[in-house]
């Protein structure tokens, strides 16, 4: 059960290590209710994910594979939509022993990456998913007909949504470098030319198609992003 914990004392190693295990507690039960409930309406979840593949039949290839995939599904799904209590959880942990200073950075951080995480999921569910998958289906159509596997397909576009969430935490990155004093907004601008090949790089790393048209608008974004977190250092004075 939660304790309340006086501010002004000192908690002992042990009182730590309680407080850790509630946390974890708190989050792992949230988390299995979540991941049941996805896989309760894996009907609803399937249907919007293949929303970017309009148009195209799915196979079952193998005994299995619709519920092992189901199952994937609802794990990918249960973390993702339990994710902001976890980091909820986490920031109750680390907060008691953090200064009014730096609790002032902390939180709009863990927030932001929040927003910026699921923005990035939006992104490739809305923009990059059906670029992709639209220059795959033409390419050869009048050839082959596209009949996809069903666990290939949800391997193909989790990672791309998960991918791309995760590329959009670089003002995050950038902020706390420049908060820390690592880098500066100057040094980053310095170092422009560096990151359109880094962005080229990490575009083609992050993106599970081929395809040149994911990769431009996945490198345009990630400028995008970087010059972003510059903007923001710009006005931290950092």
């Amino acid at each position: 059960m939660n304790k309340k914990i006086n501010p002004n004392t000192e908690m002992s190693i042990f009182e730590h290590l309680e407080e850790l295990r509630e946390r974890i507690f708190i989050a792992s039960i949230m988390f299995c209710v979540i991941t049941i409930a996805c896989f309760a309406y894996m009907k609803n979840i399937a249907y919007i994910l293949q929303q970017p593949a309009i148009g195209i039949k799915f196979l079952q290839l193998a005994p299995g594979e619709y519920l092992f995939t189901s199952i994937k599904v609802a794990l990918y799904t249960g973390f993702l939509l339990s994710s902001p209590f976890i980091i909820y959880q986490i920031t109750l942990f680390i907060l008691p022993g953090l200064t009014k200073k730096e609790s002032r950075f902390v939180i709009p951080i863990l927030l932001t990456s929040i927003i910026l995480f699921f923005s990035g999921i939006i992104f490739a569910y809305v923009i990059l998913a059906p670029a992709a998958l639209q220059f795959l289906i033409n390419y050869g159509h009048e050839i082959v007909e596209p009949i996809w596997s069903f666990e290939q397909y949800f391997n193909f576009i989790l990672l791309l949504l998960f991918s791309t969430g995760i590329a959009f935490q670089i003002p995050i990155i950038q902020i706390v470098l420049g908060i820390l004093k690592i880098f500066s907004s100057t040094e980053m601008y310095a170092y422009w030319k560096y990151i359109i090949l880094g962005a080229t790089i990490i575009a083609a790393v992050i993106t599970p198609s081929t395809d040149p048209v994911t990769q431009i608008i996945m490198s345009l974004a990630i400028l995008i992003l970087y010059s972003s977190g510059i903007i923001i250092l710009k006005i931290l004075n950092k």
